[in-house]
């Protein structure tokens, strides 16, 4: 049976000084995201890592590079991003001025372009773009840190925006971050989500292979 749901770790909330042997678990358990979260420090009030990070990761797995760029001006760094294994990545729409360009130089680049929006920034952000998207990725938590709790309201933001796919005949991934548990898997599939993050909910409840049935168990208490 065909998972009705990817979920992507957010590697902010694993073990920092064994990243490798982290991402190495995680494809033993049979994930095949990885959610990196790029924080500069002015986009949001943290700072994380970057490409050089990425590209050592990179060279040791195979897992599918799902980077969210947190970042003021991501236009600026996206060949390096690229360069370093990104597969997919993700800006802010409040973080660039031209944010056609940007996704349409990073299709040039040859990664998957996805656009994230903030809980307060309106779907009309994204709306003219969902043709050229591969992924629009919704926030359900204020971006910065790792273990928020879920703002209940962004739930009606993911089944309007799955209206919108659905109604234009269009096929991009709707993604969640923040506050992610069993908890909340199967109203968010249920609303329209196809990937999910979650950071401490997964990390912080090993071994992963469980944890991941764990996940798909709630969301399965949907479809039944």
């Amino acid at each position: 049976m065909t998972a009705p749901f990817i979920l992507s770790p957010s590697l902010l909330s694993a073990d920092f000084s064994r990243l490798a042997d982290e991402l190495a678990a995680l494809a033993a358990a049979g994930l095949t995201w990885a959610h990196l979260d790029v924080m500069d420090g002015l986009f949001v009030p943290n700072i994380t890592f970057g490409p050089p990070v990425i590209a050592a990761l990179r060279r040791v797995s195979s897992l599918y590079f799902d980077t969210h760029l947190m970042i003021e001006r991501p236009e600026r760094y996206l060949a390096a991003f690229r360069d370093a294994g990104a597969d997919l990545i993700c800006v802010h729409a409040e973080a660039t001025v031209h944010l056609e360009r940007t996704v349409a130089e990073i299709r040039r680049l040859g990664a998957a372009p996805a656009v994230a929006l903030n809980p307060a920034t309106h779907l009309s952000a994204v709306e003219y773009l969902l043709p050229e998207l591969d992924m629009v990725l919704i926030m359900t938590v204020n971006p910065g840190f790792g273990g928020q709790s879920f703002l209940p309201f962004c739930l009606e933001k993911v089944r309007t925006l799955s209206a919108m796919r659905r109604e234009r005949g269009l096929s991009f991934r709707i993604q969640v971050d923040g506050g992610v548990t069993p908890g909340n898997t199967a109203a968010l599939v249920a609303a329209g989500a196809d990937v999910l993050v979650s950071g401490s909910a997964f990390f912080g409840h090993p071994p992963y292979k469980e944890r991941l049935d764990v996940f798909h168990a709630a969301a399965a208490t949907q479809a039944s």
